[in-house]
């Protein structure tokens, strides 16, 4: 094979690795417009070493504050049930995601489901959070495919719907002060589940128990500080 030949090959085999690429963070064109502003969000790590987008006011500190607001997450937008995501999938994920969120925070904190339940002389946070999307995409390449006949194999398994894809739950937050609603932090996140087989598998709510556990004790710790 000729050099210009093996490097054509290269560049082919990079581009297919390139644009197998999977996102750890939610895109811009991903956001929901659930929260009122995006513009001062920046790549972060979670204290458990995820990668999220974040915003946090100057000088915040939760333990200033001793009760929270906080009911359940939201469907945003109005949930379109398909195929692999029926609206059961969508009621369970709402119902598991806020049953824990509300335990977690309630390890540390007052938990109170409306600003009128504030106990008086108390500071209060209001978190107000949702799910915006829910869907699974084809895994990136491993690096084992590199060589060149698993790369052609892998890129021809991808578009036959073989690959494996990675479940995505996609959540935003924001913690705003209950009194003032003066915001305080806003958090767009990307949580990964299970592992599908392929593109005909129906995505279901334990899909993503383990990656919503591990996501509420990252809420855990940053409310700790």
């Amino acid at each position: 094979m000729s050099r210009i030949a093996r490097t054509l090959l290269c560049a082919l085999f990079s581009s297919l690795l390139l644009s197998a690429c999977v996102s750890q963070v939610t895109e811009q064109d991903q956001y929901s417009g659930f929260l009122p502003d995006y513009s001062g969000l920046k790549e972060a790590t979670s204290p458990n070493g995820h990668p999220v987008m974040r915003w946090i006011a100057p000088g915040f500190q939760p333990r200033a504050y001793s009760t929270v607001v906080f009911d359940r997450l939201e469907l945003y937008p109005a949930p379109k049930p398909t195929e692999r995501v029926n609206q059961q999938t969508l009621q369970d994920l709402q119902r598991y995601a806020s049953s824990t969120a509300r335990e977690t925070i309630a390890l540390q904190y007052r938990v109170v489901p409306n600003r009128q339940s504030v106990p008086a002389g108390q500071r209060a946070m209001f978190i107000k959070a949702a799910i915006t999307g829910v869907s699974a995409s084809n895994e990136g390449m491993k690096w084992y495919e590199v060589v060149p006949i698993a790369a052609v194999v892998g890129a021809t398994s991808a578009v036959t719907g073989h690959r494996d894809q990675n479940t995505e739950l996609y959540i935003e937050a924001s913690i705003s002060d209950a009194s003032t609603g003066q915001p305080l932090a806003y958090v767009v996140r990307k949580v990964f589940g299970k592992t599908l087989e392929n593109d005909k598998q129906a995505i279901t709510a334990d899909d993503f128990k383990q990656a919503i556990r591990e996501m509420n004790s990252d809420l855990s710790i940053m409310l700790s500080r």
